[in-house]
């Protein structure tokens, strides 16, 4: 059951920052990493939504499931510097 409370754990950290910026990296493939900066937008049960500016004012909405974050295919670093466990 450790995984478990692990993912409640990430989920309660995350769930403490909604409504802030963000800078986002996800491993996206082949050596190819994503790093955008968005707003921690909503929580859900399995996934949080974070929210990106493009550069012509356009914007999206990019959601992930809190068992990335375990498996390292996403880091959130919030405001303070902080990285999400």
């Amino acid at each position: 059951m450790r995984g478990k409370e692990l993912l409640e754990a990430i989920k309660k950290n995350i769930d403490e920052h909604v409504g802030e910026k963000v800078l986002l990296k996800a491993n996206s493939g082949r050596r190819k990493m994503l790093v955008r900066e968005g707003v921690l937008e909503q929580t859900y049960p399995n996934i949080f939504v974070v929210r990106i500016e493009a550069s012509d004012n356009t914007s999206r909405v990019v959601s992930y499931s809190y068992s990335d974050i375990l498996t390292k295919n996403v880091q959130i670093v919030f405001e303070n510097n902080e990285v999400a466990i």
